[in-house]
């Protein structure tokens, strides 16, 4: 009688075999359900009969751990050989270790979202930060819901979604799941930038980097999630867990402890392995674009690059010893040989490479990701569990942890998730696997796609991009004019996804809210516009209509229309621009708006 035979529910006796020349056990364990379900039909006509997988209780615990912005920096796969991950590479090394495993989506709300829910980006539509999930997948059953739904508690700390819990998800959350809120208190300093100016309206305000003079627990952030991951670890519980493990460092600011800082003296900091000066020739157009940012040219004239590159090791120090800290309890522990272990990095970071800076690329250094996995033996879905010190180069998506982690514990799958289970690669790292993986960028039809040695990037203008991984891994080399290479070209086309749902825009009510200037003594500001173009959205919540107005570069106002009592424009506009609100015809405004480095809503306040 296998593990999995045993949590099926409503399975028959084997004929010829009578109930007295079972074993003890389980005859005990049929007897015991047997009663069950009388009395359920007595006491309680209209409940359904309990099942054996309502009954069993050495289910495997899950501790799922996601890492922010966590590229191939760690020891275990070479991305950096400064780095010091002793805690990574320890996980590793009791585990199955993917080296190419890569994300569902180049930024943190497409790739979490697909991996909480299994539904791939191009299927969602959801494909930026700026949407919201819940708005895209009202209905959605994430993970930790699924195991919920199938005798589990639900518990997570730190950051798991895009900036919220989604409290309904959950049993238990730290913070507290109400506050929809994931991050526990951190300490930041007083003053703001402290090592990067910033270089305009389009620079992110988190873009910087410090040694801070505290202790952990001065500093609290991953620490406290660390220490509350930990008391669960350390409980013995009745209950199987699904316990989710979110911590925000590396990503930014990179403001740790200093004792994280030193390790890396600054005179001995090298340049990312993967940069390559003349590395944009041979893109394309699309290529072109994406690659060099402004976040990268203002980090080298303000002297910054290495002091950067210092404060993400620093960064992925502390998170490897948070890590240490959560396996330690996990250790020292009752639930050390019944817990299943997932460790995953959302997406990765460019430091550099390809003249960029951040993520939202399609090449490597963001699409490819840690990803670790740990089995113990006895799991319904693995019964021999994995093999310590496994590694595995097939091309793997998180999209797959769904389906994964249902298979291992025994659960019914999920109709709807979008990728295979990776239990045949538990199984055997080496086993034949028929699949691609696909990392989608903001637009639909943009994607990077990883086979075994090669990479494929396609953008929704149709360039394209052609890479051999084996011998390339840093992709300098496009290959895509390379008539050698075409029939390798055309095998990868063929495996890419054709058909993308299209981009849902995100409510009014979801964008960040741009703060109201009243009008003062004070004179309006003049534009500074500086950055990419996106839309603002004007809300007129006033009884009468009003004027919008933007001031150019000289302070001179033009006018862009009239906005309607209680009804919205949606404007183009850029970071740095003023736009001022007037009453038609009248020269004194009412207030102005002065945009930031995204989408956003701005609300004229209601008539006093």
């Amino acid at each position: 009688m296998t593990d999995r035979n045993l949590y099926s529910c409503g399975r028959s006796i084997p004929s010829g075999r009578s109930f007295f020349r079972l074993s003890t056990s389980e005859a005990q364990f049929r007897f015991t359900i047997f009663c069950v379900t009388v009395w359920v039909y007595i006491v309680c006509p209209g409940a359904r009969p309990a099942t054996a997988e309502d009954l069993a209780t050495n289910r495997p615990n899950v501790l799922f751990i996601a890492v922010d912005d966590l590229n191939d920096w760690i020891g275990c796969l070479g991305g950096n050989t400064q780095t010091i991950t002793p805690n990574f590479d320890r996980l590793a090394a009791s585990s199955v270790l993917f080296t190419n495993a890569h994300c569902p989506g180049a930024a943190c709300n497409p790739s979490r979202s697909a991996i909480m829910t299994g539904r791939s980006p191009h299927r969602s539509g959801l494909y930026e930060n700026s949407q919201k999930m819940r708005e895209i997948l009202p209905d959605a059953e994430l993970l930790p819901q699924h195991f919920r739904n199938h005798g589990y508690r639900a518990s997570g700390s730190g950051k798991l979604l895009h900036y919220f819990i989604d409290a309904q998800s959950w049993d238990d959350y730290f913070p507290a799941k109400e506050t929809e809120n994931p991050f526990p208190r951190t300490l930041y300093p007083p003053e703001r930038p402290v090592s990067l100016p910033r270089g305009g309206p389009w620079q992110y305000v988190e873009t910087d980097w410090a040694a801070l003079d505290a202790t952990d627990e001065e500093y609290g952030g991953d620490w406290l999630v660390s220490k509350w991951i930990g008391e669960q670890l350390e409980q013995e519980h009745q209950t199987p867990f699904f316990l989710a493990c979110g911590f925000y460092r590396p990503h930014e600011p990179w403001f740790v402890p200093r004792k994280y800082f030193e390790p890396f003296r600054l005179s001995d900091i090298q340049l990312p392995p993967g940069y390559k000066q003349d590395d944009l020739e041979d893109l394309p157009p699309a290529g072109q674009k994406r690659g060099p940012n402004r976040y990268f040219s203002h980090i080298r004239e303000q002297g910054q690059w290495k002091q950067g590159i210092q404060g993400y090791l620093a960064s992925i120090h502390f998170a490897d010893a948070m890590l240490g800290r959560v396996l330690d309890a996990l250790e020292n522990g009752p639930n050390k040989d019944n817990t299943i272990v997932v460790l995953w990095s959302d997406h990765g970071w460019h430091l550099g490479e390809k003249q960029h800076w951040q993520k939202f690329t399609a090449w490597r250094a963001v699409s490819r990701v840690p990803l670790m996995v740990r089995v113990p033996e006895g799991a319904p879905g693995l019964a021999s569990g994995t093999t310590a010190g496994s590694v595995c180069a097939r091309p793997v998506n998180l999209l797959s942890l769904y389906p994964t982690l249902t298979e291992l514990a025994g659960l019914p799958a999920k109709s709807d998730n979008d990728a295979p289970s990776l239990v045949p690669l538990l199984k055997d790292p080496e086993a034949a696997w028929n699949h691609v993986s696909i990392t989608h960028l903001g637009e639909p039809g943009s994607f990077g796609l990883s086979a075994d040695d090669w990479r494929y990037i396609h953008y929704a203008n149709d360039d394209e991009e052609l890479y051999n991984i084996a011998d390339d891994p840093y992709e300098w080399h496009n290959l895509t004019h390379n008539a050698q290479h075409a029939d390798r070209l055309a095998e990868l086309r063929a495996a890419a996804p054709t058909n993308f749902v299209a981009f849902v825009k995100p409510k009014l009510g979801s964008l960040p809210a741009l703060r109201w200037h009243p009008a003062g003594d004070q004179p309006v500001p003049a534009s500074r516009p500086d950055g990419n173009t996106f839309q603002v959205a004007f809300v007129n919540k006033r009884t009468t209509p009003v004027e919008l107005i933007w001031m150019d570069r000289e302070g001179q106002p033009k006018s862009y229309g009239l906005i309607a009592a209680g009804k919205v424009k949606r404007q183009q506009t850029r970071p740095g621009a003023v736009w001022v609100i007037a009453t038609p015809g009248e020269e004194k405004p009412l207030g102005h708006f002065v945009v930031g480095d995204r989408a956003a809503r701005a609300v004229v306040p209601p008539d006093q």
